[in-house]
C-alpha cells in the first residue's frame, strides 16, 4: 500500500529507462493505480499485476476486484496468497486455492505465494507449512505454465532479516522435489520458483547464484532505483 501518481511517474521513468536484459518484470501497484500503471507501462516490456482478486466474476463483494476486471484494463497478472493476505487479513488456504483456480480459468497468470512464520521456522515446520499451502491449490491448476510460485518466509518480509542463500535454496529445492513427486517431474523442472523476503541490491546477486531460485518477489526495494540492480542480479 504505497504510492501516488507522482511517485509512480518517477518509478516508471527509471524502470523503463534501465537495462533489464531478458528478465521478465512484473510490478504490482495498489488497485487504485492499476489502470494508470498499465497505461504508463504499455509497450515498455514491463507488465502490471493486481495485488489480489476475488474468486468470482462479479457480485456483492464490496471492495473486491475480479479477474475479469483485471483483464478488462489490460493486465495479465495477479498476486495471490501473499503473506499479508494470509496473516493480516486472515485468508485461508482454501480461499486462496479458490482464487487461484478462478483467476487461471479467467485467463490470468498467477504469482502464488507461500511461506512460513517465524515460530513455524523455529519449530522445524517450514516444509510442512509450504507443502500444505501448495497442496491446497495443486489440483486447481490445469496449466502450470501460467503459475509462478513465490516462496516468502514471513519472518523475512520487511524485517531486514533475509534467509541466507543456503536457507532459501534449501526450501526451493525441497519444493521442487515435492512438485516432482506430487505434480510431475516436468512441472518441477519448468516451474519458476521465486524468493521474496527483504531482497535488496546488496544481497540479490548471492541469492541469484542458487540453482533453484529463479527470480525475486521484491517489496520495499522495488520503490527505489536500485530495483534495476535486482532485475539484473544474474548479470556479471
Amino acid at each position: 500500500m504505497n504510492g501516488s501518481k507522482d511517485s509512480i511517474n518517477e518509478i516508471c521513468g527509471w524502470l523503463t529507462a534501465g537495462d533489464r536484459g531478458d528478465t521478465e518484470v512484473v510490478v504490482g501497484p495498489p488497485t487504485a493505480y492499476l489502470g494508470y500503471v498499465q497505461e504508463k507501462l504499455a509497450g515498455s516490456g514491463v507488465y502490471a499485476a493486481a495485488q489480489n482478486c476475488y474468486k468470482v466474476p462479479k457480485g456483492a463483494f464490496t471492495g473486491e476486484i475480479s479477474p475479469a476486471m483485471i483483464k478488462d484494463i489490460g493486465c495479465e497478472w495477479v498476486i495471490l496468497g501473499h503473506s499479508e493476505r494470509r496473516n493480516v487479513f486472515g485468508e485461508s488456504d482454501e480461499l486462496i486455492a479458490e482464487k487461484i483456480e478462478h483467476a487461471l480459468a479467467e485467463g490470468l497468470k498467477v504469482i502464488a505465494c507461500i511461506g512460513e512464520k517465524l515460530e513455524e521456522r523455529e519449530g522445524g515446520q517450514t516444509e510442512e507449512v509450504v507443502f500444505r499451502q501448495t497442496t491446497a491449490f495443486k489440483d486447481k491448476v490445469k496449466d502450470w505454465g501460467k503459475v509462478v510460485l513465490a516462496y516468502e518466509p514471513v519472518w523475512a518480509i520487511g524485517t531486514g532479516k533475509v534467509a541466507t542463500p543456503q536457507q532459501a535454496q534449501e526450501v526451493h529445492a525441497s519444493l521442487r522435489t515435492w512438485l516432482s513427486e506430487n505434480v510431475s517431474p516436468a512441472v518441477a523442472n519448468s516451474l519458476r520458483i521465486i524468493y521474496g523476503g527483504s531482497v535488496s541490491a546488496s544481497n540479490c546477486k548471492e541469492l541469484a547464484t542458487q540453482g533453484d531460485i529463479d527470480g525475486f518477489l521484491v517489496g520495499g526495494a522495488s520503490l527505489k532505483p536500485d530495483f534495476v540492480k535486482i532485475i539484473n542480479a544474474r548479470k556479471a
